[in-house]
């Protein structure tokens, strides 16, 4: 693997004990641009129409989808953040696999992969590096994509994500705005990863809460994305920093739907509310709920904290899916069968069907 760096190494690392989240002042996902600050950047932007693109940011999709014949198309997304945990190989993984997700979720198959790589290697020398290095290569492996090198920054903040290029037959997308009146609406990942790796990096979870949050956070949407290729799914997205609440509203916007979140219904990762009550609640999730706040309807059952875990910065979340009634039995078989949840969360109405895009009940 060849990889380029932008500056030479001229000082001796130190030999003191690393801790990866202590570098970085956001982790994960939660690192993200606002919303609200990336669509007044992305409305200064206009990029030229082009007959090539099937599918883009200008209809809010997880990653770009470009012809290249009548049955095949490439499917094109890039994705990073600082640290979510301490142990490198595991931030390797979880990093990949989140970067892996935008091709899952418009039902692609991964082809190729590059590093994005920023770390202070003249303090801490290349050895955590190689093990990120080598974190993110196995879920590639995984992928069955190839590892093609990429290119490395020298920074004090750490940041590891991939450039992935993937496959995907153009008529067979599975958009973000594909979602339609009368589907239901499955998640395949429990929520709360913000919340638990703020509490993670204070010491303040149990062991056992911890696996789960990390096993969640590695496991890729390659099997839940085969499910609902599979199942004839056409609406679809990856839940990761703006929440379940922020990406729900951009499907709901590209659809032109209203959508209908059951609160009760929504899962959640152990440990979860019991860490948001403590206070573990990172900034991105606050930027989030303020984001969604003037699209909600809420019901007044719903409470506070419920609903400020649905709009909790998720790191390498499941997919939201929409799908067909009539399509909704295939596809919870199908996840049974390559032992992914699917859970029921709510469903899409008819625009107008509610006051505002997005009811939570």
């Amino acid at each position: 693997m060849i990889m380029s760096s932008s500056c030479e190494i001229n000082s001796m690392p130190s030999s003191e004990p690393v801790r990866l989240t202590e570098l970085c002042r956001c982790a994960g996902c939660a690192a993200k641009i606002r919303a609200k600050d990336i669509e007044e950047v992305l409305r200064s932007l206009p990029l030229p129409a082009d007959s090539r693109v099937l599918a883009g940011h200008q209809s809010a999709d997880d990653a770009v989808v470009v012809s290249i014949s009548a049955d095949l198309a490439l499917v094109q997304t890039v994705d990073f953040f600082p640290p979510v945990v301490d142990e490198p190989r595991r931030y390797g993984r979880i990093a990949a696999a989140n970067s892996l997700s935008d091709v899952y979720a418009m039902g692609g198959v991964p082809l190729s992969a590059m590093n994005i790589t920023c770390f202070p290697t003249k303090k801490y020398g290349t050895e955590l590096l190689s093990e990120i290095l080598q974190g993110g290569l196995e879920k590639v492996l995984e992928a069955g994509a190839v590892l093609a090198g990429g290119h490395t920054v020298e920074d004090d903040e750490p940041k590891f994500g991939l450039a992935v290029t993937g496959t995907i037959n153009p008529r067979r997308i599975i958009a973000k705005g594909g979602a339609q009146a009368g589907d239901v609406l499955v998640l395949t990942k429990p929520l709360g990863t913000g919340v638990l790796n703020t509490a993670l990096r204070a010491g303040d979870i149990s062991a056992e809460a911890q696996e789960a949050l990390l096993s969640s956070m590695e496991t890729l949407n390659r099997e839940a994305s085969l499910a609902m290729v599979k199942s004839g799914v056409i609406g679809a997205t990856d839940i990761t920093g703006y929440g379940l609440l922020g990406h729900a509203l951009e499907m709901a916007k590209a659809s032109d739907v209203s959508i209908e979140i059951k609160a009760s219904q929504v899962p959640f990762l152990p440990e979860t509310m019991e860490a948001y009550q403590k206070g573990y609640y990172p900034n991105g999730s606050f930027a989030n709920r303020q984001y969604v706040a003037p699209y909600l309807d809420i019901a007044s059952d719903v409470s506070d904290d419920c609903l400020a875990l649905l709009a909790d910065a998720q790191t390498s979340g499941g997919l939201l899916i929409a799908v067909a009634a009539s399509k909704l039995e295939a596809l919870l078989a199908e996840l049974d069968s390559l032992r992914v949840a699917g859970h029921i969360v709510g469903r899409c109405a008819e625009k107008g069907a509610h006051d505002k895009w997005l009811r939570i009940v």
